[in-house]
């Protein structure tokens, strides 16, 4: 997009002779910087440096090759730049990338015209660099993990140049960090995790299989000394597994996504024993989240976390309903993808169009060995209407040339339950109510097709339509009981998250942890330290 093609409010500005001279006074004077004049040594290397990236040789064209950096009254802009490259580590990001120290270098090195356009670019560069990696991320997810499908939206390079030129250059640059509570919080866990590091950790492992109340020797004092050392134990001289340590050890489980017994077994002891490292790395990660994900959190939202579990409705913040939840199963294909969309209905009494994968992949082989397996579904043709089974050699279609759809009516049994959420989308997930209510008492929940189930779907349907429809409980029991597939509009649609955070703030200031059910940290993790992310703290 063209640098003058902005906003009005900035193309005004940007077009303006103050800003051509004001900027052209940054180096060489005002006879060197008209529009399209590239006959100075400075601007003809700056042009040249710059022709391997549009958005830069745009800027660089349309302002007439003033400089950003390397004029005498750049000092305060290149100062900020300086300052802000040295936070990078701060963030979790790689600082090679930015080669600060190279920069610096250059402003002594540089002898001629050449250099300096060279350089100026060079500091450009590294300036869009580090916004976009801020701002957006340093991650193309989908080339990870083909699962992640978050739609990321880069900010426009012109904007953020001219934000760097044209205001505070040390307010523009703070402007790029990520805003929300949840990131600050992630940013100080990744300072105590470091400082956790650089005292060795959290102490001796606890060995051995589980301990639990009543117990007493060295494997409780090595497991009281690591609950004291991550902060959920009061100092204490005992070696019994006493009520003190029972409930710190609940305490954790509730943060770790555990059943929270008070009994240190075998999950509780693997989660306890896990290092200060590997703990950072899963705050890293959910850092490179935080900084995909450009959300307004003000007002209501529905937040899906896949590792944790759990479908919340979020008000301004605060939680104000959670039911547990079944998620995708971990083969690649019935994963549950992160993406964020809009709720705007549900359908009560719903019909379960099957989906074609599921279709080709596990009803057709059963109906091809019996007719008449999987009676509980209806035959569709392409116009919806029934076909009846004895009409339909299955025998003779394949996965690619069956053309039948199959439908399962509104029912008790039906696999969608009573009531389904739906944000339409081109993934095919929904939130909805299962008649398979055993699963949810499992510790892990990944069995759907990679839809997300419900524990309590209509209390979820009461919160989410309760401002909008007078006396819902008793207006979504009358539907139900019509037993009729019927659609209930949101007035106002509502944005739903489905994220993958396996680190993540849970109030008072304390970093709950999952599970990396589907490996998708490690493999985020993998990226990033081939990038340059490093554990621990960065010297510049």
């Amino acid at each position: 997009m063209s640098v003058l093609s902005l906003r009005p409010d900035l193309r005004r500005i940007l077009s303006s002779a103050a800003l051509v001279l004001v900027l052209a006074a940054g180096h060489g004077g005002g006879a060197r910087a008209q529009m399209g004049d590239i006959s100075s040594a400075f601007d003809r290397s700056v042009a040249a440096a710059a022709s391997a990236d549009a958005a830069v040789a745009q800027w660089y064209r349309e302002t007439g090759y003033a400089t950003l950096w390397t004029g005498p009254q750049d000092v305060a802009r290149r100062a900020a730049l300086f300052e802000a490259l040295a936070t990078a580590g701060d963030h979790g990001l790689p600082v090679a990338r930015y080669d600060a120290a190279g920069l610096r270098a250059g402003f002594h090195t540089a002898r001629t015209e050449g250099d300096l356009g060279r350089l100026e670019v060079a500091m450009t560069r590294a300036y869009l660099t580090f916004a976009r990696d801020l701002t957006s991320g340093m991650l193309e997810p989908a080339k990870i993990d083909k699962t992640i499908v978050r739609e990321i939206v880069p900010r426009d390079p012109g904007e953020m140049l001219l934000a760097v030129a044209m205001g505070d250059p040390r307010a523009a640059l703070a402007d790029l960090v990520p805003k929300s509570n949840a990131y600050a919080q992630l940013v100080r866990a990744k300072i105590g995790l470091e400082e956790a590091m650089g005292m060795d950790g959290w102490g001796a492992p606890v060995p051995g299989a589980g301990l639990r109340p009543g117990d007493s020797g060295a494997r409780v004092v090595a497991l009281r000394d690591r609950l004291i050392a991550m902060g959920y134990l009061a100092r204490s001289a005992t070696r019994d597994y006493d009520a003190a340590v029972q409930a710190a050890v609940h305490a954790f489980q509730l943060a770790h996504g555990l059943p929270a017994d008070g009994v240190a077994g075998g999950d509780t002891l693997a989660e306890i024993n896990k290092t200060p490292e590997e703990r950072l790395k899963s705050v890293l990660v959910a850092m490179e989240r935080e900084r995909w994900m450009e959300i307004d959190r003000e007002g209501r939202i529905i937040w899906v976390n896949l590792p944790d579990m759990t479908a919340r409705i979020v008000d301004d913040g605060a939680t104000v309903f959670r039911t547990v939840a079944v998620i995708g199963r971990e083969d690649m294909d019935r994963r549950t993808p992160e993406f964020s969309d809009m709720m705007d209905h549900m359908v009560v009494n719903p019909s379960w169009g099957v989906p074609r994968s599921i279709i080709v992949g596990e009803y057709l082989p059963q109906l091809q060995r019996n007719r008449n397996a999987a009676s509980h579904m209806q035959i569709i043709d392409q116009q919806g209407r029934v076909v009846p089974r004895g009409s339909v050699n299955f025998a003779s279609y394949t996965a690619r040339t069956f053309p039948f759809g199959m439908r399962q009516p509104p029912g008790d049994n039906n696999a969608l339950g009573k009531v389904k959420f739906m944000f339409p989308n081109k993934y095919n997930i929904y939130l909805h109510d299962t008649p398979a209510k055993s699963l949810f008492s499992h510790d892990r929940r990944a069995y759907s097709h990679g839809c997300i189930r419900l524990a309590d779907p209509f209390a979820f349907a009461h919160m989410l339509f309760g401002p909008e429809i007078e006396r819902i409980e008793e207006e979504f029991d009358r539907i139900l009981k019509t037993r009729n597939e019927t659609r209930v509009t949101l007035e106002r649609k509502i944005p739903i998250h489905m994220v993958y955070f396996t680190a993540y703030p849970e109030g008072k200031g304390r970093i709950g942890y999952r599970r990396d059910i589907y490996d998708r940290d490690a493999r985020l993790w993998a990226a990033m330290a081939e990038a340059g992310v490093a554990l621990g703290p960065v010297s510049q």
